[in-house]
């Protein structure tokens, strides 16, 4: 079963606010405040006939009535001072000179030349450790060129000497054996 809805007002500048809700959190959930309106003494229930007819007719929908007349509005006010014009259209055509204001001046941005050399002494820096990487992975590069390079022309000359050892070794084995048997010959 539905429950029975009531009519909250609340006042929203030169207007009311109305709403039919079934309870206060409710009607705070329409107006859009989680703040306790209520408690604060800025809403209330309202149950007069002539305001409650159009928040009924639309229930949960925020209705929104101007308070008064503007001229009420304005009555309201109090008197005003009297360097103030009563007539509103030649206030608006002549100004007194207390309401213009000079607009002030708008300080110059910040300069950027201190992050500017920042940066560029970065990038400087960036660039030249890479240059100093590249000159040392070329120098490696060249280095491992001449390690293999020298490796070759070792394997080389080894195998050379190798060969020739061999080969002495052969004239040797041969010589001694020919010896030997001129030795057992005699």
């Amino acid at each position: 079963m539905a429950r029975k809805l009531k009519v909250f007002r609340t006042a929203v500048g030169f207007h009311d606010a109305y709403v039919a809700a079934p309870s206060r959190k409710a009607a705070l959930a329409a107006w859009g405040t989680g703040k306790d309106l209520f408690a604060r003494g800025a809403a209330e229930e309202v149950t007069d006939p002539t305001l409650t007819g159009a928040p009924l007719r639309q229930p949960g929908e925020v209705i929104s009535v101007l308070r008064g007349t503007a001229a009420d509005q304005l009555a309201a006010l109090g008197p005003m001072p009297k360097s103030v014009p009563r007539d509103w259209a030649s206030a608006r055509k002549k100004p007194a000179k207390a309401q213009i204001s000079k607009p002030r001046p708008v300080p110059p941005p910040p300069s950027r030349d201190t992050l500017d050399a920042a940066d560029a002494a970065l990038k400087a820096l960036r660039d030249r450790q890479l240059g100093e990487r590249e000159a040392l992975r070329k120098q490696a590069a060249e280095l491992d060129n001449q390690r293999r390079a020298l490796a070759r022309r070792h394997g080389q000359e080894l195998a050379r000497l190798e060969k020739e050892r061999a080969a002495a070794e052969r004239a040797f084995t041969r010589a001694r054996k020919a010896w030997e048997k001129a030795a057992a010959n005699k």
